[in-house]
């Protein structure tokens, strides 16, 4: 998607350049951060629609930075995450944080265009069928600092064809989030079916 704006956080001067050269020449609006100070204050300054972290920087790693963007609810962008000595366990736990894929380093051209393209087209068409399609009693009402969060969570996961669990109190609108996750994803795509677990019985 040409013309969209992408953030590249990488302390390696060399890296952040190529990816901004790169993406530049494809038409994409790219600002760089060298550190994760430098992170924060562009998506206080700004909004962009993709977000290039590497993992290991010497001020705040890029899992610490994600999960506090996660937590305050400040970034309303997919992320992918960069790395050459990613683990099993780090990439659980940015996919829980939100991050939509993981470019490897030494970085592959055609593979940093591939997976900028597609996190950009997939985060796009979710937004796209909510707006088009998604009456508005679907979608949980609040102003509120946790719906806000929790309305982008739930944005965050339509997409996505896994199994989702919603946990919480009877009346805390369980039902109502798991009904605009499956208005605003492929899923919509099916019946609704609401089941009571009480009513259940071993043979269900």
């Amino acid at each position: 998607m040409s013309g969209s704006r992408i953030l590249v956080v990488d302390d390696e001067a060399d890296i952040r350049t190529l990816i901004q050269e790169i993406l530049s020449e494809e038409g994409y609006a790219v600002t760089v951060a060298a550190n994760g100070e430098q992170a924060r204050s562009a998506v206080e300054a700004d909004n962009y629609d993709l977000v290039l972290l590497d993992i290991w920087m010497p001020d705040i790693d890029g899992i610490t930075l994600l999960r506090q963007w996660s937590e305050a609810g400040t970034l309303k962008c997919p992320v992918v995450m960069m790395s050459g000595h990613g683990t099993v366990d780090t990439a659980v736990e940015a996919t829980r944080l939100g991050a939509v894929d993981f470019i490897e380093k030494p970085l592959s051209l055609t593979k940093l265009l591939r997976t900028v393209e597609r996190a950009l087209e997939d985060d796009a068409r979710p937004r796209a069928q909510a707006r088009a399609a998604t009456p508005e009693m679907l979608v949980p009402v609040g102003r509120s600092r946790t719906m806000q969060i929790l309305r982008d969570h739930a944005q965050r996961l339509a997409p996505h064809d896994a199994p989702v669990m919603i946990l919480g109190e009877p009346g805390t609108g369980r039902e109502a989030f798991a009904r605009y996750i499956c208005a605003t994803g492929p899923r919509a795509r099916g019946p609704w079916v609401s089941a009571v677990a009480a009513s259940l019985t071993g043979d269900a």
